[in-house]
């Protein structure tokens, strides 16, 4: 996927653990251990700014875009 979930990265640097974070933002977390692992396929505008507010960043140090290779052609 073009988009990497860095939540762990700011997690680490805020000292904060999996649980901790997960009852401050009020969500579960299985939940926030499915976005942390990037395995969510959409996130609420909603939570995402519950963990900023709690982690005290901005989405984009949570959200990173990298561009996938396209396919190469076989011809």
């Amino acid at each position: 996927m073009a988009i990497v979930v860095n939540i762990d990265v700011m997690m680490a640097k805020r000292k904060m653990s999996l649980n901790e974070l997960a009852v401050k933002v009020d969500i579960t977390p299985a939940n926030l251990s499915i976005l942390k692992t990037g395995k969510a396929k959409a996130i609420r505008f909603s939570t995402l700014e519950a963990v900023c507010r709690v982690l005290d960043c901005q989405p984009g140090d949570i959200l990173e875009y990298t561009p996938e290779e396209a396919p190469q052609d076989k011809n």
